[in-house]
């Protein structure tokens, strides 16, 4: 073969992984990504919220669905990674939240669900956490919080199963 011949099938594979490239970046950063949100709710009734160090709001625990993981199993995973509570049981599915704006990082389908929780609350990443508290359900931040956790929480306190 000569150099000729050489680097234009060296262009042609390059162009063609450039191609394969294209299309990977475009799955990834053109389709949302799967997320999930807790309501924890403690022994005594009380809703377990953290305050976020991006913004300062208070939050639902949660995070991105990581690959090969299901959604309960990210739950349990997410809880105990921002609150140090451990998950009982997951009570019900309050909704599926899916408006391109409602994360203003990226585009995201949240599943959020209510579960039953126990044990100590305790800051167990102090990047993402800045506080853990419980609330009783009649005295909820209001109104400024996070994403939409603010509707998820009114919706889940409704018996809402929410699709948006």
């Amino acid at each position: 073969m000569n150099i000729l011949a050489f680097f234009s099938s060296l262009i042609k594979s390059i162009g063609s992984l450039w191609h394969v490239g294209k299309t990977v970046l475009g799955i990834i950063f053109r389709h949302p990504i799967t997320g999930t949100s807790v309501i924890p709710i403690l022994p005594d009734g009380r809703i377990v919220l953290i305050r976020r160090s991006d913004d300062g709001c208070w939050s639902l625990p949660g995070g991105m669905i990581d690959w090969g993981e299901d959604i309960a199993s990210a739950v349990c995973r997410e809880l105990k990674e921002e609150t140090g509570l451990e998950l009982l049981k997951i009570r019900r599915l309050v909704g599926v939240y899916s408006a391109p704006d409602r994360d203003p990082r990226i585009h995201s389908i949240c599943v959020v669900v209510e579960a039953e929780v126990q044990g100590e609350m305790k800051v167990e990443d102090n990047l993402e956490v800045l506080e853990i508290q419980a609330f009783d359900p009649s005295s909820l931040p209001q109104p400024q919080m996070s994403h939409d956790h603010a509707r998820q929480l009114e919706d889940y306190l409704q018996g809402l199963t929410t699709l948006a």
